[in-house]
């Protein structure tokens, strides 16, 4: 029994939380404090008080400078083990692991209580499981609890953001401080021991005052001054042998097993392991691995060890551990480095980064590959050529795009030049043209591209020249170079048909389509579907992103908003799901862009902004948002439009694609037109004017209508839009009844007010679509027409469109809908719901489902993950 002081509370906290999980609703606990604070023993202390309704599943991370991916996983036992593990062992795909655990827990017929103890050395796929769990845990009977350091968790540590981001409504945070001085006597005293002087050395800290206590022979008048000191004092009074098997096993930070004692000590490991444990030195864990009673105790018996004779200890180390079966990779690593065995480095580093990529952990990959590089100079040509190549695409896919990233490609080129191997010279010539375009730098992405096409086509066909041409495709299509990115595209689809390759069949598809619906062949859409269709049926996440995207981006080009509206919130779903947060964001934009021509300027703005705020995301991701918020901000006529106006435009230029320099541009000029500024419209007339015959058509189109408004004079596309050719030539009624028809209320407005001199019935139409859109920034117009026929009550009037409360949601719930939604959100049934708000069960469930439909999930934890990901789809009315 685990006797506890000062901890009353945080027990009831941590017991009231794990009951929890009775009344089906899950949760997170966070234990912090200093090392040796006593997380492990609140924990025991409520584990002895849970009764067997409650399954306990104990893990935790180990301190190694390259962590084990998902290591607390491989710890699970019993039957959630026994279903994690297969999937674990074999998938490559972190989510499937995930799913599978989620899964696990929801099916349990049992309450689960997950620990994870020191996160603040977790890993990186670890800490994107705890994200992961942590944001669906309310729906399951089962709590998942982390211990880790506050000194240790800084705010560049990976774990910070982690936390940051925790749902606070489902996550009980427990901080630990130090005993107090009466404390501190009090367990003198338990001990027979005086208090003189402790609490001052210790400072309250549980584990350095047990230390101090556990040995009889310490003398109080002369206490150690530091943990370490008295780890010291104990060790010095043991016989020699037992010291040194102590000071030995100190050198293996994830405990050691019966197997590895025999290994290093024949004959008698076993025996000083268990005289050990009977001393209070070590315990025996869970595993039945022996290990030291605190982190800190390892360290302090450690340090007892010169620094120059620990590398021979960890080669002894090494040696035995080749001696047993099953040993980690990273178990390998750790010791060989600390050994200096660069050829074992070499040997085990890269193997280690290739198992953690296959499992999805990039970031652990790009760390193992940072190891063996810092060994790369007893490594030979080619080995160092590949590791360099090998660190670049894992750091490329985990981290930022750094120089160091460039540099290691371009390494890995001069090196396999001197190899002779074009092929290899050729891929990372394609890799250097893809991280070049990521990084917004257009001249040296097309630069290289042309040279892996010059290299390869010097080699036998291949996958990776088939990819070359698909990306070369990429880039033209992005740079509106439709005919040039179908040439290339076809030419890629031609050469997988000999190679067989799946993902460049799709990217080929995606460009191919993409370049064909931008320039309003329908052809295009039917392939890029198809496109979908395979990436979805083959597991190509980021491919199936990219599809939703571009079929998107062509839905707002050509005003298909019903389209747009269902293909959208489809590919938010799906990213949101797959934890594709790039993708995520960049179409949340996208969305924003819908709402804003829908005349929604309201929403637009609100979920610009978001995405906007969003700290993890790349300028590029944001751009679309940047983009619509200028618009929204311009037509609400908010003080702080003309600043975003700026930044969008800016932001577009450093990008250097005209997608995006164009609509930038184009808020400039409706500006401009909205504030009677001929000048300023013109200058940018005229930029727009130089790119007018490679610009797409339906930039090409709002071109040529802002050049009649204006009188600029600039020859025609030889067809345009109904709805743009009716108002050139002077119909402005049918021209805003096209656009009314498509559900595009402010376009049609712009229509009328546009005109010399519309009639009174046109501006009495045009401020009624301002008044229900609170599209302000169309007042000036609106005034001057209004007076010149005098009706200044146009102008003043404050009239609210119907359907207002489903309009201020940008999923369009309506207010019962958002009233149902907060108390789903809480966590509330159905029936809950019914008997609070006074509606039958069958009323409740045709609004829940009407919600789940417009928010386009299936259930109501994709419901929560959607809001947890976009907080400005929480409704604005709370029950």
């Amino acid at each position: 029994m685990h006797t506890l002081l000062e901890r009353d509370q945080q027990l009831a906290s941590l017991l009231e939380t794990i009951e929890g999980c009775k009344r089906g609703r899950g949760g997170v606990i966070l234990i912090s404090g200093e090392a040796g604070i006593g997380k492990t023993t609140l924990l025991a202390a409520a584990h002895e008080q849970l009764d067997n309704d409650h399954e306990v599943h104990w893990t935790g991370c180990d301190p190694l400078f390259n962590p084990k991916p998902l290591g607390p996983l491989y710890d699970l036992r019993g039957d959630i083990g026994d279903k994690v593990m297969p999937v674990l062992r074999q998938s490559s795909d972190q989510n499937e692991v995930f799913k599978a655990c989620l899964n696990a827990l929801d099916r349990s017929k049992i309450n689960n209580f997950l620990i994870i103890e020191d996160v603040h050395w977790a890993d990186n796929a670890t800490i994107d499981f705890i994200k992961y769990l942590a944001r669906r845990v309310q729906f399951i009977s089962c709590v998942m609890c982390l211990t880790f350091r506050t000194d240790e968790v800084v705010p560049t540590h990976p774990l910070y953001s982690a936390l940051e981001v925790l749902p606070h409504a489902h996550t009980t945070r427990i901080a630990l401080e130090p005993l107090s001085a009466g404390a501190v006597a009090l367990l003198a005293d338990q001990a027979g021991q005086t208090s003189d002087n402790l609490y001052d050395i210790t400072q309250g800290n549980p584990f350095f005052v047990t230390e101090l206590l556990s040995d009889p022979a310490s003398d109080a008048t002369d206490l150690p001054s530091s943990i370490q000191d008295a780890v010291n004092a104990r060790i010095n009074r043991l016989v020699a042998m037992e010291a040194s098997f102590l000071e030995t096993i100190s050198l293996l930070p994830t405990g050691a097993s019966p197997a590895i004692l025999s290994a290093l000590f024949p004959g008698h490991g076993e025996t000083l392991a268990m005289a050990c444990v009977a001393r209070g030195l070590l315990i025996i864990d869970t595993s039945h691995e022996f290990r030291f009673r605190h982190e800190l105790a390892r360290l302090a018996t450690k340090t007892r060890i010169p620094t120059h004779q620990q590398p021979a200890r960890h080669a002894i180390i090494f040696k035995a551990l080749e001696t047993q079966t099953d040993v980690e990779l990273g178990t390998f690593v750790y010791h060989a480095v600390e050994s200096q065995n660069s050829q074992a480095v070499l040997l085990y580093a890269s193997q280690a980064a290739k198992q953690a990529s296959l499992q999805g952990a990039h970031k652990e990959a790009t760390s193992y590959l940072a190891t063996a590089l810092k060994f790369v100079d007893a490594a030979d040509t080619q080995t160092a050529a590949q590791l360099y190549e090998d660190w670049a695409y894992e750091s490329g896919l985990s981290q930022s795009i750094s120089n160091e990233v460039i540099e290691a490609r371009k390494l890995a080129i001069t090196l396999w030049r001197a190899q002779q191997r074009p092929d290899k010279v050729g891929e990372n010539l394609r890799w250097l043209s893809r991280l070049h375009w990521y990084r917004g730098e257009a001249t040296a992405a097309n630069r290289y591209a042309d040279a892996a096409i010059d290299t390869l086509e010097s080699c036998p066909p291949s996958s990776e020249r088939a990819m070359a041409y698909s990306f070369r495709s990429q880039l033209d299509m992005l740079n509106d170079r439709m005919s040039d990115a179908i040439y290339w595209g076809e030419k890629a689809l031609e050469m997988e048909t000999q190679q067989n390759n799946i993902e460049v069949r799709i990217h080929a598809m995606t460009n191919i389509g993409s370049a064909q619906v931008m320039r309003g062949n329908e052809e295009g859409k039917t392939l890029l579907l198809s496109s979908l269709e395979l990436a979805l049926a083959h597991g190509f996440h980021e491919h199936a992103a990219r599809v939703y995207t571009n079929l998107s981006d062509y839905a707002m080009r050509y005003h298909h908003l019903e389209f747009g509206e269902h293909i959208i919130s489809e590919g938010i779903a799906f990213d949101i799901q797959h934890e594709l947060d790039s993708w995520t964001y960049y179409l949340v934009g996208i969305q924003a862009q819908l709402r804003l021509e829908q005349g929604r300027l309201l929403d637009a703005e609100s979920i610009a902004l978001g995405v906007l705020g969003l700290s993890h995301q790349t300028k590029l991701m944001k751009l679309p948002a940047s983009l619509v918020l200028a618009r929204a901000q311009l037509r609400r006529g908010q003080p702080d439009a003309k600043k975003s106006r700026k930044e969008a435009l800016a932001v577009a230029n450093e990008v250097g694609e005209p997608q995006y320099s164009v609509p930038a541009r184009l808020s400039f000029i409706e500006a401009a037109y909205l504030e009677d500024n001929t000048s300023e419209a013109f200058e940018h007339l005229e930029q727009l004017a130089t790119q007018a015959d490679s610009m797409l058509d339906n930039w090409r189109a709002e071109l040529a209508l802002w050049c009649h408004r204006f009188n600029f004079s600039l020859a025609n596309p030889a067809t345009l839009p109904a709805s743009i050719e009716l108002e050139i030539k002077g119909d402005a009624d049918q021209a805003a009844k096209r656009w009314l028809d498509m559900g595009m209320p402010i376009h049609a407005a712009h229509a009328w007010l546009a005109q010399a001199s519309p009639t009174l019935q046109q501006i009495t139409s045009a401020s009624e679509i301002i008044q229900s859109c609170q599209a302000h920034g169309l007042q000036g117009k609106l005034a001057h027409h209004a007076n010149r026929l005098n009706a200044p009550a146009l102008i003043t009037k404050n009239k609210r469109g119907p359907y207002n409360a489903s309009r201020q949601h940008p999923c369009g719930l309506t207010a019962k809908e958002q009233q149902v939604f907060a108390m789903v959100l809480q966590g509330c049934s159905n029936r809950q719901i019914a008997d609070t708000l006074s509606r039958s069960a069958r009323t409740i469930e045709n609004h829940v489902s009407s919600i789940l439909s417009k928010l386009n999930v299936h259930s109501r934890m994709d419901a929560v993950l959607r809001v947890q990901s976009e907080p400005w789809l929480e409704p604005k009315q709370r029950s």
